[in-house]
């Protein structure tokens, strides 16, 4: 779990909240017809926009925004080095007896793929159409938040100028235009609040997430076909590192995770 989501967002309705109290009631802030304007609105919206098919998907999308699922780099080379060092002294053939230990379907697909000796020109063609075919669906669900972020502000100023037209209404009483503004107002903050706090933000660290993933598998890709030419496991893991920051390259780990066999042994511990 990204615990940074749950902080970001609930630091923010805390801090916002405590201003609020400190400068009169917290009461004062709640409006019920501002908020079936906004948050309805901005559904309402949404739902225009977006397929049905796309608008179930947003909580599975938002599942993902508050999880961190993508693998430590160094794990992945770390394995990949593995299988770099199982091939080179056993054979390509021999990563077959592997593959149901590979947890990572993409990695396993590739592997899979050298396995059965396919060109690597279609290795990569394959495999970079599955990266580019999954930024396209992440992509999809970004907009999903991406959409609500600029439809939520501008609910939110409709609501004022309901609010507006209604205390216009009713000009001949003063005592009337003070509270009538302030609850015009009100949408304007709830839109602003939900934009900046919850959509914009989520839809960010989808965008994170999906770098991360895309880059996570980049250097499974570029890892496959390496082991694919018979490198040896020292220039796999140069060839890998590269796409780590200087920082994390010290901590790939030298003792890989063991490569099983199909009896279940470990192999593969060092060079």
């Amino acid at each position: 779990m990204d615990i940074t989501t749950f902080l970001g967002i609930i630091a923010g309705i805390v801090l916002v909240g405590t201003a609020i109290f400190m400068g009169g009631a917290l009461r004062t802030f709640y409006d019920l017809p501002s908020v079936l304007i906004t948050i309805g609105g901005t559904i309402a919206s949404t739902l225009v926009n977006f397929p049905f098919s796309e608008i179930k998907s947003v909580l599975r999308i938002t599942r993902v925004a508050f999880t961190e699922r993508v693998e430590d780099p160094t794990v992945v080379i770390s394995e990949i080095i593995g299988f770099a060092e199982k091939a080179r002294r056993e054979g390509l053939l021999a990563l077959e007896n592997s593959l149901d230990y590979v947890e990572d379907d993409f990695l396993r697909r590739g592997l899979q793929l050298v396995v059965d000796a396919t060109e690597p020109e279609l290795i990569r063609e394959i495999l970079e159409n599955d990266i580019a075919c999954s930024e396209e669906r992440h992509k999809a669900g970004r907009q999903i938040y991406q959409a609500m972020a600029t439809y939520a502000p501008a609910f939110g100023m409709i609501g004022t100028l309901i609010g507006l037209i209604q205390m216009l209404r009713n000009i001949n009483d003063p005592s009337s235009i003070g509270p009538g503004m302030a609850t015009a107002l009100i949408t304007t903050f709830y839109g602003a609040m939900l934009a900046y706090l919850v959509f914009m933000p989520i839809a960010g660290k989808l965008a994170l997430r999906s770098e991360k993933e895309s880059l996570l598998r980049q250097i499974m890709l570029e890892g496959v076909l390496a082991i694919q030419s018979g490198d040896n496991p020292r220039i796999v893991e140069e060839k890998l590192r590269a796409y780590l920051p200087p920082a994390m390259r010290a901590n790939i780990n030298y003792r890989r995770p063991a490569v099983m066999d199909y009896e279940g042994q470990a192999q593969g511990q060092g060079y």
